[in-house]
């Protein structure tokens, strides 16, 4: 991991040092910090990380915000960016709405080591494909689950449109 660049944006300072050596503990070569999503977004297009952590709840331009434009700005210069949202919220429709907003992955604060090395693993080993469905959604492919017990018209054999695989660069 370390040939790979995160950015940490969430407008707890003590939130940020503990990611930020979190990660360079876990062997990413290079980590930079942002206190909300304006000053996230002015980072993540001058520093192009390969992958970014995120807060929900910031004062200034939230998590979800610095997603959308990250996923959909023109200017934007990596838009397949994994992006791992960090919260302190756990309910359903928390994580049915950051999938839908464009998120990668989903961690609950608070977090372990191993949690986010797992997230991290699972960004190299496994990346999802992106897809544009003309409705308004572009971000990573909102299907994982396969359900055995469903009876209906099996869709998911269909790929999705697919845009691009979204991986990290290493």
């Amino acid at each position: 991991m370390s040939g790979l660049k995160g950015l940490v944006v969430d407008d707890s300072f003590f939130m940020q040092r503990v990611m930020e050596q979190l990660l360079r503990a876990l062997g990413v070569g290079d980590v930079r910090t942002a206190e909300d999503g304006l000053d996230a977004y002015e980072r993540y297009c001058s520093y192009q990380p390969d992958f970014v952590i995120t807060d929900w709840d910031m004062e200034n331009h939230d998590g979800p915000s610095f997603v959308k434009r990250v996923r959909t700005d023109p200017q934007s210069p990596n838009p397949f960016v994994p992006v791992i949202m960090l919260t302190g919220y756990a309910e359903h429709s928390r994580v049915l709405q950051a999938r839908d907003f464009g998120i990668t992955e989903f961690m609950v604060k608070p977090i372990s080591a191993d949690g986010v090395y797992k997230r991290l693993v699972s960004l190299i080993e496994n990346p999802r494909p992106f897809v544009n469905s003309g409705n308004g959604y572009f971000g990573p492919c909102r299907r994982r689950l396969t359900l055995s017990t469903f009876e209906g018209e099996n869709r998911r054999m269909a790929k999705p449109e697919e845009v691009s695989t979204g991986g990290l660069r290493i």
